[in-house]
């Protein structure tokens, strides 16, 4: 047997992944203080999560996988500094200073969903009722999950409440295999947090997920389409696919199987993601939705508006999280996500997305 070919494979992996941060405590130990006037914006994150539950309280949660789904809140402050599309954070060594740095502070642990759904639909009454859920991708720890959920709602100016669904990643770049089934196993979790969110006051829940959490979302509104509750009474806003990791083939069977939408699913793809190519090879030299050339004309029938931004820069060498780390894009797609309510025509949509592209594009 050939090693060359695998071993090449574990060798990029090992400087690719979802993020570049491996799983690290969350919660600093002492914290510089600063002027109010040195903070952009302090956020409360919501997070569910199956991710088991750390003995380190600085950490929160590790990348092992609970047997039930945990609830908490976090507080996370964003530096005045701060610059569109980066998540600036303290090195080892560097002091917790809030006006450099995105900050966590305040975790509250809840020990039943009735708890969490009481503050949960606290803030999402105080917020005019949005939500937006964040589902992270491979490789990617806790923390890095929440200050990604907090860079997207800051930088993209969303109003309403942000949710992590943090499913049990092992924030490694050797755990593909284990993140792959940590996904399968937290699929019916996602789709619980739905739900909960549906009962919880909010009239919109927004959806944006990235590379194999788009895996994890495409089931879990495929089983909700099964039990014939597809949108959630309605409440289904945008679902934002970024980066899919998946399989061309397993994509149009969910779609086939959750039916043609409303509302066409938003999936933003770039042909130069090498991630999402190492994915593939792993996979048999099989093309994933997110790098997918003829993605626009085969998936436009299943309901989905293709955002091409190949011609976009990215922040990361490995071009699989533009969709956040380009200003101009994270930008446009919180307009987006702040239209009013309301579905607007397939015609009406397709111009603004094909508006995001070409600033995407240019606006660096």
């Amino acid at each position: 047997m050939n090693l060359k070919p695998l071993l090449a494979i574990v060798l990029s992996l090992a400087i690719a992944g979802c993020t570049s941060n491996r799983t690290d405590e969350i919660l600093g130990s002492a914290r510089v203080p600063v002027s109010v006037t040195d903070i952009a914006g302090n956020h409360s994150i919501f997070i569910a999560s199956t991710r088991k539950r750390s003995d380190d309280p600085s950490r929160v949660f590790e990348g092992e996988r609970s047997s039930t789904l945990n609830f908490a809140r976090i507080n996370v402050t964003v530096p005045r500094e701060h610059k569109v599309g980066q998540i600036e954070r303290r090195k080892r060594g560097k002091s917790d200073d809030p006006s450099k740095y995105f900050m966590a502070s305040g975790a509250v642990g809840y020990d039943t969903g009735p708890q969490f759904s009481q503050a949960l639909n606290a803030d999402v009454a105080a917020r005019g009722g949005r939500v937006m859920v964040f589902v992270h991708g491979y490789n990617t720890g806790f923390d890095a999950g929440v200050y990604r959920a907090t860079q997207i709602a800051h930088d993209s100016g969303y109003p309403g409440t942000p949710v992590l669904f943090s499913w049990a990643s092992g924030g490694s770049t050797t755990s593909y295999v284990y993140d792959k089934e940590s996904a399968s196993v937290a699929r019916d979790q996602l789709e619980v947090t739905l739900r909960l969110l549906a009962q919880s006051g909010a009239r919109r829940i927004d959806v944006v997920a990235h590379s194999m959490g788009t895996w994890v979302t495409m089931e879990a509104l495929r089983q909700l389409a099964i039990t014939g509750d597809r949108n959630l009474g309605g409440k289904l806003g945008d679902v934002v696919l970024a980066s899919p990791d998946i399989d061309v083939d397993v994509f149009k069977s969910q779609m086939r199987r959750y039916g043609k939408p409303e509302k066409p699913f938003i999936l933003l793809l770039s042909k130069d993601d090498r991630a999402l190519r190492l994915s593939g090879m792993i996979a048999g030299s099989r093309p994933r939705v997110g790098d997918y050339a003829d993605a626009g004309k085969e998936l436009a029938d299943y309901g989905v508006t293709v955002v091409d931004l190949s011609t976009a820069k990215g922040a990361d060498s490995f071009n699989h999280t533009k969709f956040a780390d380009n200003p101009v894009m994270v930008r446009m797609l919180g307009q987006r996500l702040r239209e009013d309510d309301g579905f607007a025509s397939d015609r009406e949509i397709t111009d603004r997305i094909r508006l995001v592209t070409r600033q995407a594009a240019t606006g660096l």
